[in-house]
């Protein structure tokens, strides 16, 4: 790997090449790329080979491929040494492409019990159950609420589920990249969980934690072990207020990188060890040497490897070394190949891993800090204008993979972060002295609580300001940000205007969203909400959300969880109508979630229970938020350019003691194409309800065999009906339905197997 020699670290300064550089540069360096990049690009090169031969992402992985092989062509071009560059990338390609095959072709021990009950015992850290035989690591829902040490927990076996909706949680390939080389691969969910014995840790990571906890209340321990730890297992249950969880504050805030261990934890902790070092008068060797040798155990026996912060530790460890035995300050792009093909070479799966693709985008962002430094007032002092630029080039380097699987940008993360970081820099060396001081650190936190409260009312402020909502980005957006960037990094060489830079991301926003213009999204999306109901209709005009799920027996928020993100994966930025059918938990218990997570214009109900908890909590939400309640009945209806949504049911003159007997059933007639939605109506009900010819039936109740009667379907002969469902033990959908259907020569589509299901407009 290329370096910089560091005037005055066992060297004399060197000779510089003539221009406006901020640092010292070997004269030819600029023509000379670190053996580390072409290596990194090849190892990445061949994970997605073993990627797309293996897993089916064949058209990705042949783009992402030719990108590759672009930027390679791009930088032998300029370095003499093409055939050195050249065979290391070929290198890479095999290492990469034999490490990512060792790990996906590892068969799970535990795949011949997926399905049974099971009770296992194992060691418990906060995120996995790993066993000692069969040799294995066990996902588990719920997660438990002990800490970290020994678990017996008893449940059910399943495979891990992909994504199920948009902007929703693939679990299924979340689990995959966890396992490594050296490392089992999770395979299974223990699912119904329930703790049969929990025996606390008693070694270094549960030493330390009971310091991070001494003296203080549950919320501030959570955010400790959050922040020192990166175990966000207790803080994900704290709430600032009702519907209003800590964690969501932290991330609309743009502070969520606060609690995944990264370079910032390195850099503090690190930080203040070598100035003690220097302060004690330590040698060059000792001074670096030390620091760098305690990251390892730092890593493997408290923290446990995760990409960000394995990628901090392999980054600060090298630096520490050259600058230990006198080589200087490597130079940053080669140490971040470095730490990426060390990375992906034990962990090839990381590859696909969120955490592994928003560290590597951030710290490679940061590396144009110094420059836009330069370009802020002069006026401003140093340290100012470098937190600017860091939080700026760091957040525009990881706006397309935050805004594509959040659903959401920050618009207050650069003011947030300058307060949390002053916060932050006292926290964390103080936070990890305590934990050091295990129990006996009780005095000391009488300085970590309220620094932590001070971060805490940071997030809560802060996050309650408004964000931009975003929908997935598709290849195009990719492309424009790309663009975009390489413009704005040639504005930072100084090879390019400004206004150029302006231009190109106003050019790329206008052409990324001029398709969404002209032809905006018709179709109706059954959102997979499990055992409940959840349907969008998005017409020209008009964006209707039918229900929102919900839990039984669970505190899972359905509609801020599930809902709401795949609303804003499917780029919806407001609901103009939000029917809650009727009081049933699993059809409006999501609506609240609903409700605080976007603008909403009206809320529909039928029957106006004033004893129901669930039904009550929808309206006390809309009286909080502010959005009408409107109370609907058989014949009201709203039109949208050719598309009219009509009320039929509730009748409105009596109400049935049944709840379901109670549902706003309605109907969707775009032009002579009809659909209708029915609720958890029986099926003397939907007799009643005159329906006449449809293409498309919203199944009644979740394929109850009390709906869906042959009478409705000899009326409305539909040619396909979808099935709202997910694992239940109410034997939904009931074999008489689906016979019934198949008489009528009615297509069924469900939920529990197709996942969302979208199904286009005329």
């Amino acid at each position: 790997m290329s370096g910089r020699h560091a005037p005055g670290v066992g060297s004399t300064p060197p000779r510089t090449a003539p221009g406006p550089a901020t640092a010292a540069v070997p004269v030819g360096a600029a023509a000379r790329t670190a053996w580390s990049v072409p290596a990194a690009l090849g190892v990445i090169a061949g994970i997605l080979l073993a990627l797309g031969v293996t897993l089916g992402f064949g058209g990705n992985g042949a783009l992402s491929l030719a990108g590759l092989a672009a930027l390679l062509g791009a930088l032998a071009w300029r370095d003499p040494r093409r055939a050195l560059l050249l065979g290391l990338a070929v290198a890479g390609v095999g290492a990469g492409f034999l490490s990512a095959r060792t790990v996906l072709a590892r068969p799970d021990p535990m795949t011949p019990w997926l399905g049974a009950q099971v009770t296992l015992r194992g060691e418990w850290d906060g995120q996995f159950l790993t066993l000692q035989e069969p040799r294995a690591r066990v996902a588990v829902a719920p997660k438990p609420t002990q800490g970290a040490g020994q678990l017996t927990v008893s449940g059910r076996l399943v495979a891990p589920e992909g994504r199920r909706t948009p902007g929703g949680f693939d679990q299924a390939a979340w689990l995959r990249a966890q396992g490594g080389l050296l490392l089992p691969t999770p395979g299974a969910v223990l699912v119904a969980a329930r703790v049969q014995a929990h025996t606390p840790g008693r070694g270094l990571r549960g030493w330390f934690r009971r310091g991070l906890s001494a003296g203080l209340d549950d919320r501030r321990a959570a955010l400790m072990q959050a922040i020192e730890l990166g175990d966000r297992g207790d803080i994900s249950r704290e709430e600032f207020a009702e519907g209003y969880a800590v964690r969501d504050a932290f991330s609309r805030a743009g502070l969520a990188h606060l609690m995944a261990l990264s370079g910032q934890n390195v850099a503090l902790i690190t930080g203040v060890l070598l100035w003690l070092l220097i302060r004690a008068g330590a040698p060059p060797a000792w001074r670096y040497g030390l620091p760098a040798a305690l990251l390892l155990p730092y890593l493997l026996l408290l923290v446990q490897p995760s990409p960000s912060i394995t990628r901090a530790v392999i980054m600060g460890g090298v630096a520490l070394v050259a600058l230990a035995v006198g080589r200087g300050r490597p130079d940053p792009l080669g140490l971040i190949a470095l730490a990426a093909l060390l990375c992906l070479l034990l962990f090839p799966l990381w590859l696909l891993d969120l955490g592994f693709v928003l560290s590597f985008l951030a710290v490679l962002a940061l590396t144009g800090s110094a420059r836009l430094a330069g370009r802020l007032p002069a006026r401003w002092p140093y340290a100012l204008r470098l937190a600017v630029a860091a939080t700026v080039l760091a957040e525009l380097g990881t706006l397309p993979v935050i805004a594509g699987t959040f659903g959401q940008v920050p618009l207050v993360g650069l003011p947030a972060n300058l307060v949390a970081g002053v916060i932050m820099a006292a926290l964390v060396p103080l936070g990890f002295l305590a934990g050091l001081l295990g129990p006996l650190a009780a005095p000391l936190n009488l300085i970590n609580g309220p620094l932590a409260s001070a971060l805490l009312l940071v997030a809560q402020t802060f996050g309650q300001a408004p964000v931009l909502t975003w929908g997935v980005i598709g290849p195009a957006g990719f492309v424009a940000f790309v663009t975009a960037a390489g413009a704005g990094w040639l504005w930072l060489l100084g090879r390019v205007p400004g206004r150029a830079v302006m231009g190109t991301v106003l050019a790329g926003t206008l052409l990324t969203a001029l398709p969404g213009w002209v032809r905006p999204a018709q179709d109706i999306v059954f959102l997979d909400v499990g055992q409940g109901d959840c349907t969008l209709l998005r017409l020209p005009g008009l964006t209707v959300l039918i229900d929102a799920g919900g839990s039984v027996g669970s505190d899972y928020d359905v509609g801020g969880r599930t809902v709401v993100p795949a609303l804003r994966a499917l780029g919806v930025r407001k609901l103009d109508v939000v029917i809650a059918t009727h009081a049933d938990t699993d059809h409006i218990e999501g609506v609240s979630g609903v409700l605080r997570g976007m603008p909403v214009g009206e809320v529909w109900i039928g029957q106006r229970k004033t004893d129901d908890p669930v039904l009550t909590a929808v309206l006390n939400e809309a009286q909080v938020r502010g959005v009408p309640v409107r109370e609907v009945r058989r014949g009201d209806h709203v039109q949208a350019g050719r598309a009219a949504l009509t009320v039929l049911w509730p009748p409105g003159n009596a109400w049935s003691t049944e709840d379901n007997d109670n549902s706003v059933a309605v109907r969707l007639d775009v032009g002579d194409w009809h659909a209708a939605f029915l609720g958890d109506l029986p099926a003397h009900a939907e007799a009643a309800l005159n329906l006449g010819r449809l293409n498309l039936l919203k199944v009644a109740h979740h394929g109850s065999r009390y709906s869906t009667g042959e009478a409705l379907l000899a009326q409305a002969r539909p040619a396909d009906a979808v099935i709202s469902v997910g694992r239940n033990t109410y034997g939904h959908p009931h074999p008489d339905v689906l016979g019934r259907l198949a008489a009528a020569n009615t297509r069924a589509w469900r939920t529990d197997q197709s996942g969302t299901i979208t199904w286009p407009l005329p």
